[in-house]
């Protein structure tokens, strides 16, 4: 009889879904945008990083105030500022920079998309009829340098 529980036991831990058994996967910290409450294409970057599950607070005031009050150089600009795991996050940024960023955790002050580039995340929409141009992620260093961090739609 105790064979029998003791297989039983064990079909049944063996039934049990493979999430159970799992390590939860790191949780993401918040992001924190400052935007126009009129744009709409900051309305699409915060609907881009809530699907690709990040949790977006937004706070419709501007951005300029926010940008200079985190220490970014105005030839970063563009048309929201975020704030994530102590990182500064201008413009149009792409999501898989965003995790690369908060998983390598470089001296930074954090990562720029500076204009509006068409093609980039949030500026991608019908309007835009598919046209993607280049632009490059660049890591915004603390002394006011940067370098290219990501490269997109360059051959």
């Amino acid at each position: 009889m105790q064979r029998r529980h003791f297989l039983t036991t064990l079909a049944g831990i063996a039934a049990l879904p493979l999430s159970a058994h799992a390590a939860a996967p790191d949780k993401l910290p918040t992001v924190q945008v400052w935007k126009d409450p009129n744009c709409g294409c900051c309305k699409d970057w915060v609907s881009y990083l809530q699907a690709d599950g990040f949790t977006v607070q937004v706070f419709e005031t501007g951005n300029t105030a926010m940008r200079q009050r985190l220490g970014l150089p105005m030839k970063f600009a563009s048309c929201h500022t975020a704030l994530v795991g102590g990182y500064v996050i201008e413009g149009h940024v792409n999501a898989p920079e965003i995790r690369r960023l908060l998983k390598e955790k470089p001296q930074a002050l954090g990562l720029a998309v500076p204009g509006m580039p068409v093609g980039s995340p949030g500026m991608d929409g019908p309007e835009y009829q598919n046209r993607q141009d280049p632009y490059d992620v660049l890591l915004v260093q603390k002394d006011g340098s940067s370098r290219v961090y990501q490269s997109y739609f360059r051959s």
